[in-house]
């Protein structure tokens, strides 16, 4: 299926509730083994299409570095064909978690609404090698179609509150950690932003994911 037709079809997808079969499909039709979509700057993941692109993002959002990261690529596409050549300098600590993951390859565009970037979609590959020029434009063009559909969407009482959820699905993946970094905030008394640098430097210390760290400091609240 190609991208055009991935797109036209993609409000039918959602209400259907296929949103992890359309992602699948687009990463394919892109030329990439996976997809995830993020918001603000990576603090929320919101779609994705398998566990790879996942840990992906949450490999980013825990080392606070990567390209979905970088500010600079507000408005501009950022490839990594080859991780291991073109991002260890400048992104270490996220090559070496993406190449524990076996992926090779990362290639993030931005989510935006006019000159206003509101999140990336990221994809990945576990070979490296860079996308065609068709492929590259494609993915701009899955980029803005997905701004439209994530500036719609609401949660409802459908939508997961309670961690990771289902691949694909449109969810708040990281409730757990937003409600812990409030947590930590009010019992060290410190601003929200040191309480989600101590949250991610507990994580990485401990090799485990932000979002397992977070349910375990909100087991440990008082009931």
């Amino acid at each position: 299926m190609s991208v055009r037709e991935l797109l036209v079809g993609l409000e039918r997808a959602v209400e259907a509730g296929e949103h992890r079969v359309w992602a699948v499909r687009c990463a394919h039709a892109l030329g990439l083994e996976g997809i995830a979509v993020s918001l603000r700057w990576g603090s929320e993941l919101v779609w994705f299409s398998d566990d790879v692109s996942a840990r992906l993002e949450d490999a980013q959002f825990t080392l606070g570095e990567g390209p979905g990261m970088a500010r600079e690529f507000d408005q501009e596409p950022c490839h990594l064909p080859d991780l291991g050549a073109y991002a260890g300098e400048r992104w270490p600590q996220f090559v070496a978690a993406a190449r524990v993951l076996g992926v090779e390859a990362v290639f993030v565009w931005p989510v935006r609404s006019g000159a206003v970037r509101c999140g990336s979609l990221t994809g990945y590959r576990k070979v490296p090698g860079p996308l065609t020029a068709g492929q590259a434009a494609d993915g701009l063009r899955v980029a803005d179609a997905l701004t439209d559909r994530l500036l719609a969407w609401r949660p409802g009482e459908e939508a997961s509150v309670d961690g990771a959820g289902e691949a694909g699905v449109v969810e708040l993946h990281r409730a757990d950690v937003h409600q812990a970094t409030g947590a930590l905030s009010y019992r060290l008394g410190v601003p929200m932003e040191e309480a989600l640098v101590r949250l991610r430097a507990r994580a990485f210390a401990s090799g485990r994911p932000l979002t397992e760290v977070a349910r375990e400091i909100l087991r440990e609240l008082p009931l």
